[in-house]
């Protein structure tokens, strides 16, 4: 196992933890060292990710819907699935994101809201790497208010018909099946589309600045046929795909708080090695100040992910709860790797380093799953009792 990176010793967290968790910890860890690191710059600079092969590798250790129990999920504690979020986003965003869309947001919907048949059939290919999935919620003019979506699911006999598209859907070009949500007469609905099902289109989306090494793209829906068995049965309303987002916001709580160790481990590492004027730049007033502001922000972030971890053990994680995670967590991440690729100079914006890259990364964190300001109308609507969304 590798050593405990040293951003995180600074108040002996490490204590706080299992064996049990810590193990899963290392586990994931070294799938990290081996299979994302020695590869994730050539991806991130060609804008391309072997999902499929990452999600096998992945899927080895149980990675996949590891939360989840049954169906061949591993069925970890929150805190285990946590700690396995901050290890693959300290490999990188991205591939926290494919197993975050394959557990939180499709596993889990299709586990939660569907009927045994769906479970059977899509479940353990899923956990398996088999199969991959994806979520197709948001739109391309349809966002932070999901409840307006344009996508439309109508009867027609004993059959559904569904017309729209999504947008900005991670895994959604090389995925085997979309849970799409669309409104009907009776409100917002969930189906477990198969994407090779006439009418159902997709592409991928290019030119990212961020989040590089993650296939996202759009998915078109062109009067798309379904029988009443693909829709999710127990799936009423909007607040249906709210609460899958819930689970994925989740794991980004702790994702984040990965991406800004490595930043830091990387930061510590070049400070303490290069030299100016004389001596290690890591023994300088302004360089020792911008550390020890991000390893103080770790800490406390790392704190916030651990307290909501054991609330979510013992059955008390409220979705207000989470978005102050997410809001802090993201915040923070982003500004300790920006501070930390000042510290590398010039260097910090070589993929030779990491920090750059996580920096661009969390910058669509920072949207995805819900803004910044979303969350901060979240919150504000917990401590006031009077909602600023309508």
């Amino acid at each position: 196992m590798t050593t405990t990176p040293r951003p995180l010793d600074l108040l002996d967290l490490d204590g706080l933890h299992s064996e049990e968790e810590l193990a899963i910890r290392g586990v994931v860890r070294r799938v990290v060292d081996d299979h994302v690191r020695p590869n994730v710059a050539e991806w991130y600079e060609r804008g391309q990710v072997p999902v499929r092969d990452l999600a096998k590798e992945l899927a080895k250790v149980g990675l996949l819907g590891m939360h989840l129990e049954g169906y061949g999920c591993a069925g970890a504690s929150a805190v285990a699935y946590g700690l396995a979020c901050l290890e693959l986003e300290a490999g990188d965003s991205g591939v926290r994101s494919l197993v975050s869309v394959q557990g939180s947001l499709a596993m889990f919907a299709i586990w939660k809201y569907g009927s045994e048949e769906q479970k059977d059939e899509w479940l353990p290919r899923m956990a398996s790497g088999d199969a991959i999935g994806c979520f197709g919620l948001t739109e391309p003019d349809h966002g932070s208010d999901p409840g307006s979506m344009s996508t439309r699911a109508r009867r027609d006999g004993d059959d559904w018909v569904l017309s729209g598209g999504k947008m900005w859907i991670t895994n959604a070009p090389v995925a085997d099946v979309a849970v799409v949500w669309a409104r009907a007469d009776e409100g917002v609905v969930g189906f477990a589309v198969p994407l090779n099902t006439p009418g159902v289109s997709t592409r991928e989306v290019h030119h990212k600045l961020s989040l590089r090494a993650s296939c996202t793209g759009q998915i078109f829906l062109d009067d798309v046929r379904l029988p009443d068995s693909a829709r999710l049965p127990l799936a009423r309303g909007l607040k249906a795909p709210l609460s899958c987002l819930t689970e994925a916001r989740y794991g980004i709580v702790w994702g984040a708080i990965g991406a800004g160790r490595d930043s830091l481990h990387a930061a510590l590492d070049y400070a303490g090695a290069r030299e100016q004027f004389g001596r290690p730049i890591s023994g300088f007033q302004l360089t020792q100040a911008k550390l020890a502001d991000a390893a103080v922000e770790l800490q406390k972030g790392y704190l916030l992910a651990l307290h909501l971890g054991r609330l979510a053990d013992a059955g008390k994680l409220r979705p207000e709860q989470v978005s102050v995670g997410k809001l802090n967590n993201v915040r923070e991440a982003l500004a300790i790797a920006r501070s930390c690729r000042t510290i590398l100079g010039a260097n910090g914006i070589s993929a030779e380093y990491p920090v750059m890259r996580h920096a661009a990364n969390l910058e669509t964190v920072l949207t995805y799953e819900g803004t910044s300001e979303i969350h901060q109308l979240v919150i504000g609507q917990a401590l006031t009792g009077v909602s600023a969304f309508s």
